[in-house]
């Protein structure tokens, strides 16, 4: 079986109710049900979360919620492994062998279902155990600035700073959408960023994270010009 977990506890602290704030005319979380749905990868998309409201909201929007998540898995210093782990052995129990799944963020409007495709695809072909989001930055993090205790500038490796952007080397990171496993490689606590995983790479536009009220409103702007350039929305 192939589970889409869709993690929404209910104590977001700095976005209030952040998993169920409107977001382009609908719930954040149903972006992320909708392209989990859309994308036929999976036999079952469910939410987990410890709170009835988003539980009900999630049903709307064509997810299940078969249990609600145990409060010791439900502050805000719990991992999204814990989670996952829960999910997967929450079904093992039931009698359903999970032997695919994919954590999707409520929080990621931007995710599509072509790329969670894509994920899959790149985690079948292959031994590894992971397959996630990831994007490139977008300046040489090599030629990084700190500001000091002095509140002056220095270069955190000043040896990188005369060179050329092009002799460096690109980069990347997490993009906070979606984590494809093996099921046996969550359980265990496989360490997700190590050559165990394969990247599935998102063009920088679709990346967005929302952390705080300014990174909702960003998105906000650049999800409508998503739209307006037919690359993203009903």
């Amino acid at each position: 079986m192939k589970l889409a977990v869709i993690p929404a506890r209910g104590g977001s602290k700095r976005i209030p109710r952040k998993n169920i704030r409107d977001f382009a005319g609908r719930p954040i979380i149903a972006h992320s049900i909708g392209a989990a749905l859309e994308s036929g990868c999976f036999d079952r998309v469910i939410v987990s979360t410890d709170d009835e409201e988003i539980a009900a909201v999630a049903r709307q929007w064509g997810a299940e919620t078969p249990f609600l998540r145990p409060a010791t898995l439900a502050d805000e210093h719990t991992g999204t492994n814990a989670v996952v782990k829960h999910a997967i052995g929450w079904f093992r129990e039931a009698g359903h062998a999970v032997e695919l799944a994919c954590c999707i963020y409520a929080t990621a409007p931007f995710v599509q279902a072509r790329y969670l495709r894509q994920g899959l695809e790149r985690l079948a072909a292959s031994d590894k155990a992971f397959a996630f989001s990831v994007t490139s930055f977008p300046f040489p993090i090599q030629r990084a600035i700190r500001i000091n205790a002095a509140g002056a500038v220095e270069a955190i490796w000043p040896e990188n700073i005369a060179r050329r952007s092009q002799d460096l080397e690109e980069a990347f990171h997490d993009a906070g959408q979606f984590y494809w496993g093996r099921a046996d490689a969550f359980l265990a606590d496989t360490v997700l960023f190590s050559p165990v995983s394969l990247p599935v790479v998102l063009p920088r536009h679709l990346v967005q994270d929302i952390d705080t009220l300014e990174d909702w409103q960003r998105a906000e702007h650049m999800y409508r010009a998503l739209e307006l350039a037919g690359e993203i929305g009903a």
